[in-house]
């Protein structure tokens, strides 16, 4: 090879390694936040509801509740909604992880059902971004206890107990058009005694002069392959991107303590209001949620269990891609 092709050959190389290495970094995105609710993260009473206040020192960067969330133009707001009732019915708090008292998670305890005595209601809250997030990427580590075999023997399907929401738009202000929402749940398939299995579902929503509200499906996923783990602790990683039929994304993997990375859904489908032209983003989303029916928290109760989720680990980063 001559000289000059040489330098040819030399100067493509590290273009092409200087061009991957940006696409890389694109994809990696952009870290807003990230909490193991380490100490000095604390749950703190804000009215009726409650907040997290404080930095988690375990970690360098992006770990500030109230400087990296509620001062940030992209989040908004940050707090803990109950909807109603007292810490007899529900609670959010920081415990020590049972069985590894050295490490902090996040409990949500539902005992009784707290709003207006017709359902139960614990979610964290990212309300009211200035600017629309229209592709980002969740990770957060979940433990299901033993109590929630339980629900396994619910004497119906169970359609209706979710983990987490994200809105685009909200669907409870008439200062808001196109009401839209991705719910994610744990499901039931059968009445019988059964696995528990992820539940996915994207629904257009109506709201009128009543405050009543239409919601319409256009999507809805189950995936029957993948057990819902009990006992056992496991991440889920959610990728979002805006977009309509053909560009819409929605994608979602488990990984269990040491197991192996799993696809449960990879959704191409609306993640926005299907007569929106003119979509301008996530601002609004329910990250860490439990939220269910009456008849479901009766039943719990009435075998002497409890509906519980510890969470860990929770991060969230903007234009990140799976």
């Amino acid at each position: 090879m001559n000289r000059f092709c040489g330098i040819i050959l030399l100067q493509f190389v590290l273009l092409t390694a200087c061009a991957q290495e940006s696409l890389t970094d694109f994809f990696k995105g952009e870290l807003i936040f990230q909490s193991g609710f380490e100490p000095d993260s604390k749950v703190v009473p804000k009215g009726s509801n409650a907040d997290i206040t404080g930095t988690d020192h375990s970690l360098e960067e992006k770990n500030d509740w109230m400087k990296d969330l509620d001062e940030n133009p992209l989040i908004g707001n940050f707090n803990l909604q109950y909807q109603g009732g007292d810490s007899t019915q529900r609670f959010a708090k920081i415990v020590p992880e049972p069985g590894n008292p050295q490490n902090k998670v996040l409990w949500f305890w539902l005992n009784e059902p707290n709003v207006g005595g017709s359902k139960g209601r614990i979610q964290a809250n990212i309300y009211g971004g200035k600017t629309g997030l229209k592709e980002f990427y969740q990770s957060v580590k979940i433990f299901l206890p033993e109590d929630m075999n339980t629900v396994r023997t619910f004497p119906e399907k169970i359609s209706w107990l979710t983990i987490a929401e994200f809105w685009n738009n909200i669907t409870w202000s008439h200062d808001v058009p196109y009401g839209f929402r991705i719910t994610l749940g744990l499901g039931k398939p059968t009445a019988a005694e059964s696995d528990l299995y992820f539940i996915l579902d994207g629904q257009d929503c109506e709201l009128f002069e009543d405050n009543s509200q239409k919601y319409t499906t256009l999507w809805s996923e189950i995936n029957q392959e993948v057990k819902v783990p009990i006992g056992q602790w496991f991440t889920l990683n959610y990728y979002y991107k805006e977009g309509d039929s053909e560009t819409g994304r929605f994608y979602m993997t488990i990984q269990p303590d040491r197991g192996e990375k799993k696809v449960i859904f990879d959704v191409t489908a609306f993640t926005h209001n299907s007569h929106d032209l003119n979509p301008d983003g996530v601002t609004d989303f329910n990250p860490l949620k439990l939220y269910t029916s009456k008849k479901l928290i009766d039943y719990m109760h009435s075998k002497g269990k409890t509906l519980q989720i510890y969470w860990d680990d929770f991060k969230l980063w903007k234009d990140r891609r799976p």
